[in-house]
């Protein structure tokens, strides 16, 4: 089976390419580090040609203006034409749980037209919605830190481990298309001040995590259940723990 890795150099796309290979298959790398550009079209025919599927883990530059939507509109656009002008039999997409809950947010906004572009094209695919990394967790402390300390509310999050991220769309890949949306999050619940008073704790960093109910995600308020998904269909292994014992050792 020939794979598109469309992202191939990212943090998701490394993992994945490596994941594929181990399960058998030929893996195309694709992403302007190796000279394919979905939103320019550099390269893009050649890189899905022959391909049985694609998998798009590409991502905007930007996360809080509007380049993202210019970015995911005509990536997706790019990479949806050049799929099937080549007949790819399956367009796999990586997308976010809550996304509908968060397009107050320009990224999130933009992941909505990138989502609706791909069920509207008619070609067979699957959305695949995951939790936030816990590769992500450091970003979201960056984020909520202030002057006082790190506010964040006590909202429940679900995270994964990017390594098992990249586990489930291999086991997609090389499965029929869903054409509809499979949701994928970790093992565990937490709240998100206190996973992030672990990570902070983890990195001897002194900083105060505040617990503020009216604190934003990105600019958006927090419902308990806003990053929780709706229809698990797969949890991935790695505990957030042995994640993090492993990240400190390394």
């Amino acid at each position: 089976m020939k794979v598109t890795v469309m992202g191939a150099s990212g943090r998701i796309g490394t993992r994945l390419v490596e994941s594929l290979r181990q399960a058998g298959a030929e893996v195309v790398l694709a992403s302007p580090t190796f000279g394919v550009n979905s939103v320019t079209r550099e390269g893009l025919r050649t890189s899905l040609t022959g391909a049985n599927a694609v998998i798009d883990v590409t991502n905007a530059a930007s996360f809080g203006d509007n380049s993202a939507l210019e970015f995911f509109r005509t990536s997706t656009r790019n990479l949806l034409a050049a799929s099937a002008d080549a007949g790819v039999g399956h367009y796999l997409a990586l997308s976010i749980v809550g996304t509908p809950r968060l397009v107050e947010n320009d990224y999130f906004r933009a992941k909505m037209v990138q989502e609706n572009l791909i069920k509207a094209a008619r070609r067979p695919y699957t959305l695949v919605h995951s939790t936030q990394f816990f590769e992500f967790i450091s970003g979201v402390i960056d984020m909520a830190a202030g002057d006082d300390g790190i506010r964040l509310p006590s909202a429940s999050v679900q995270p994964i481990a990017a390594d098992d991220v990249a586990e489930v769309l291999t086991q997609l890949a090389l499965e029929p298309p869903a054409n509809d949306t499979v949701e994928i999050a970790g093992p565990e619940q937490f709240p998100l001040d206190e996973i992030a008073r672990m990570l902070v704790a983890a990195n001897e960093d002194m900083r105060p995590v505040i617990t503020d109910e009216t604190a934003r995600y990105y600019g958006v308020e927090l419902n308990d259940d806003t990053l929780l998904p709706l229809h698990l269909a797969h949890v991935g292994p790695i505990r957030f723990e042995d994640w993090l014992n492993q990240s400190m050792a390394s």
